[in-house]
């Protein structure tokens, strides 16, 4: 799960910017601030830092069994080119 604590700092800041006359509808506002700043990340479909190291480590392994399924590959294709033709 992403940390969303970031968002109540900055929902915090844009609070701050309003009129001291605001009031009793700051808080709302602060609130409706949160709300759609998390709904613009949501909607980013961002991946949390834990799922991204995996996927990552993923990719290595598999970049490491390409690799050698390619050397594999290439030994056998020397070998068929070594052999005399009929």
């Amino acid at each position: 799960m992403l940390d969303l604590r970031g968002l109540d700092d900055l929902a915090q800041r844009l609070t701050a910017l309003l009129p001291p006359g605001a009031g009793a509808a700051s808080e709302d506002l602060r609130k409706a601030f949160r709300a759609t700043l998390e709904a613009g990340i949501a909607r980013l479909d961002l991946v949390t830092r834990e799922e991204f190291d995996v996927q990552r480590a993923v990719l290595l392994k598999t970049r490491e069994k390409l690799e050698s399924l390619e050397r594999q590959l290439a030994e056998i294709e020397a070998r068929l080119a070594s052999r005399p033709s009929n």
